[in-house]
């Protein structure tokens, strides 16, 4: 007896266990969902701000259509593909029916990432543009071969003497099919389209290399969005997905289970008169949502690609960079309409700008970015005339800009920000060190396990290469060996390389310093607000990086005057101001700086002195062999 309830026991924690393993993470962000604080490690009270935002925010909404809408279709038309080739599959002899499973199950066992590369160069060498059709071509190519796959075991347990017979009593071959075949192979197709319609609705990567501007699904937005860290907005998304699944469960559950109790029971003409006129209010709300399902592909359609070239502007930007309600005024102000997109790094953007497979009107990238786009044709140069606010960008950011755009021919600076040292005063202070003013000071001994590095090769070197004394667009391979070298010494000293992580680490006192961008300071210092320590920004005395993010046109842009447009807009000191005060990175706009509070304007950790940056510099193209060199000499770092 005691045997058996120490086995029940175990069996019952075992599953708890399973439970809490499975729906632990889901909770906790639905909890975060409901938290007044943004940050994930304190509670700030309960409020449902975040749900509002998720149902105000058009990119969520547009992303969340577009998702359900793709995965939708995408699992329709996959399903009547798959189950036409299941059937013939099935009628082949033996040989011939194991080749072809064989050639179905390949894109299956394949690399997603191959096929959406593969998907990518197919369209483009087919001179189509890339958009909401090549996703939604490319989600049925890949859920074609899970329809076979779950339709192929039902048609084997399908006698084909049921359909001779059928055709024997007179049916005809269609006939036949819906009233004998089909019905048995009924829950293998509907297994196929949910197989089919999961697999889009959490697909990313072909997704990723198969989408045009403007166009997002919830995976994208979200991984658009990684730089600047997911907002709350994302959980309460999250949160109603879920529940809405969930729902959705325990209803068909319910239904299941209430039409098992009903059978075996002799039925009344009553209740065969009910049962049919559930079965035609079934048909009724199917042929409407189809009527609704057409519509909505139409209007997408249309929406996306039937408007006329010439008053569109295709904008290429980072994610959470600008204010929504800025493309809103621009959009009304000018009557253009704004297909906006986004990308994640400078990286990720390069190719599909050199590709060409998308033509943007407008784009905004990095300094050395700049130069790379530069040096290889990529670029138009800039109509300054339909600019006339050009004059409020601060001529020391134009001549800053030189570095990477020698005539300033190419370039408007947007934003701009320096990379420092993030500490926690009272931490510090417990430690036993002192404030850093030094990149040395991340050797310090004394803070082993407390320090933040950027997993970025560019940083890392940077804070490597600047107290050595050399420059941070070193090509010299001797100095880039000695900062390796001084990189691997300090590694012992690192509790983690990362990026976004910084925020959540410094708020959560999880760390004493970290390596972090000037424009998280204000985002930090607010969250910060209350708490019985502060965070502190320093720009190390040796100098740091100065980075300025710029607009530009791409060479192959089709409304170029609509982008001058564009950038002109941005540059009114009141756009510039609202900007400023949603992604709070600084402006090199001087009527903005004039139109902040005092308190803002003082910030040196937002707007340092110049004197401050004298021995800052612009990060700058090196070329393909020196990033190798530099990547080459990163992982040796991370590895040893």
């Amino acid at each position: 007896m005691n045997d058996s309830k120490l086995k029940r026991f175990f069996q019952d924690f075992y599953l708890v266990f399973v439970l809490i393993f499975l729906y632990a993470p889901i909770l906790t962000m639905m909890v975060l969902s409901f938290n007044t604080s943004k940050s994930r490690t304190d509670w700030g009270g309960f409020t449902l701000d975040w749900y509002a935002q998720m149902f105000e925010s058009s990119s969520i909404m547009d992303a969340l259509y577009n998702t359900l809408l793709i995965a939708f279709i995408s699992a329709l038309a996959a399903t009547i593909l798959g189950t036409v080739a299941a059937i013939g599959i099935s009628s082949m002899k033996k040989t011939p029916r194991n080749i072809a499973m064989g050639i179905n199950n390949i894109p299956m066992l394949n690399s997603e990432i191959v096929t959406g590369i593969s998907l990518m160069l197919a369209f483009l060498a087919f001179g189509i543009s890339l958009g909401f059709k090549t996703i939604l071509l490319s989600h049925i190519t890949f859920c074609v071969p899970y329809v076979i796959l779950s339709v192929m075991p039902k048609l084997k347990q399908t006698s084909r003497y049921t359909y001779e017979a059928a055709m024997d009593l007179g049916a005809g071959p269609v006939e036949a099919f819906f009233r004998v075949v089909l019905p048995d192979i009924m829950p293998g197709v509907l297994s196929g389209f949910l197989l089919a319609f999961t697999m889009s609705l959490d697909d990313f990567i072909i997704t990723h290399f198969t989408r045009g501007a403007g166009i997002n699904t919830l995976s994208t937005l979200i991984y658009s969005e990684v730089r600047r860290g997911i907002k709350p907005s994302m959980y309460a998304l999250s949160t109603v997905i879920f529940v809405t699944v969930l729902a959705l469960l325990l209803i068909t559950n319910f239904s299941s289970e209430k039409q098992g109790k009903s059978r075996g029971l002799p039925l009344t003409e009553a209740e065969k008169a009910k049962r049919r006129h559930v079965e035609n209010v079934r048909k009724g709300l199917l042929v409407t949502a189809s009527f609704f399902v057409v519509a909505a592909v139409s209007f997408t359609t249309y929406r996306h690609f039937a408007s006329p070239a010439s008053n569109e502007l295709y904008v290429y930007n980072w994610g959470e960079y600008i204010d929504e309600s800025v493309i809103q005024d621009f959009e009304a102000e000018t009557g253009i309409h704004v297909v906006y997109d986004l990308f994640e790094t400078n990286e990720e953007m390069y190719p599909v700008i050199e590709a060409g497979g998308v033509a943007y009107d407008v784009v905004c990238p990095s300094d050395y970015m700049i130069q790379k786009m530069v040096e290889n044709d990529l670029l138009a140069e800039i109509d300054f005339d339909n600019i006339p606010n050009i004059d409020q960008i601060d001529p020391e950011y134009m001549e800053r800009s030189k570095a990477f755009d020698p005539e300033n021919k190419y370039s408007v600076p947007y934003t701009w920000g320096t990379v420092g040292i993030l500490y926690n005063d009272k931490r510090l202070e417990e430690l036993g060190v002192e404030p850093p003013d030094s990149w040395m000071d991340l050797w310090d001994p004394r803070l082993s396990g407390e320090i933040l590095m950027q997993d970025s090769v560019r940083d890392a070197f940077m804070c490597a290469l600047k107290p050595l004394g050399y420059s941070l667009n070193s090509t010299d391979p001797g100095e880039l060996e000695e900062a390796k070298e001084l990189l691997i010494q300090q590694k012992p000293l690192v509790q983690a390389y990362v990026i976004d992580q910084v925020r959540d680490k410094m708020l959560g006192e999880e760390a004493a310093v970290g390596v972090i961008y000037s424009g998280e300071m204000l985002y930090l210092q607010e969250l910060a607000e209350g708490k019985d320590f502060h965070l502190e920004y320093v720009i190390p005395e040796e100098g740091t990086n100065l980075w300025i993010d710029s607009w530009v046109i791409p060479k192959n842009a089709r409304n170029k005057e609509n982008a001058e447009k564009w950038i002109d807009f941005l540059c009114r000191p009141d756009i510039a101001k609202r900007n400023f005060e949603y992604i709070t990175y600084a402006t090199p706009n001087r009527g903005a700086f004039e139109l902040l509070d005092p308190e803002l304007q003082q910030n040196k950790a937002v707007f340092p002195d110049w004197d401050s940056l004298q021995d800052a510099e612009v990060y700058q193209y090196l070329g393909d062999e020196v990033d190798s060199l530099y990547n080459e000499l990163w992982k040796e770092v991370k590895s040893n």
